[in-house]
């Protein structure tokens, strides 16, 4: 499970521009963007829980683990692999976790790499927000 920031502001990853010509790109001067946080179920990938918060804290955190349990409630025991972000460890939702039959397994410091849910983010942004130009935050969300 992490949090993502897609921000409205035109991201450029890669391009073509031919020597000598110049290339016009849009971007907007926007700080619009979105607080989505999701968990992806390891060996069944097509399995996502996501939701958008207005900000993500410990209580957007407590609520995302409740979705999770409602999607789960068969299961005795979900496993959440995690970050070490504050949010994560704040204590409300180390508690919420532990009523809702959730047991948290946090990452080593600066390994995002082990997160499955962080290869998600890349392909949302490879697929939606790369070299992309929203004029207004309508077409961004």
């Amino acid at each position: 499970m992490d949090a993502v920031h897609p921000a409205q502001a035109t991201k450029i990853t890669s391009g073509w521009i031919r020597k000598g010509i110049d290339k016009v790109i849009n971007t907007t001067g926007s700080r619009t963007r979105m607080n989505i946080v999701g968990a992806i179920e390891l060996g069944n990938l097509s399995s996502i829980v996501f939701d958008q918060y207005k900000t993500v804290g410990g209580d957007a955190i407590i609520q995302f683990f409740k979705k999770v349990r409602r999607s789960y409630a068969s299961m005795e025991i979900i496993h959440m692999v995690l970050d070490g972000a504050g949010y994560h460890r704040k204590k409300e939702a180390v508690d919420a976790a532990k009523e809702l039959g959730i047991e948290l397994h946090y990452l080593p410091p600066y390994s995002s790499n082990l997160n499955p849910i962080e290869r998600l983010w890349k392909v949302m942004n490879e697929h939606a927000r790369n070299n992309e130009y929203f004029a207004d935050a309508k077409a961004f969300r």
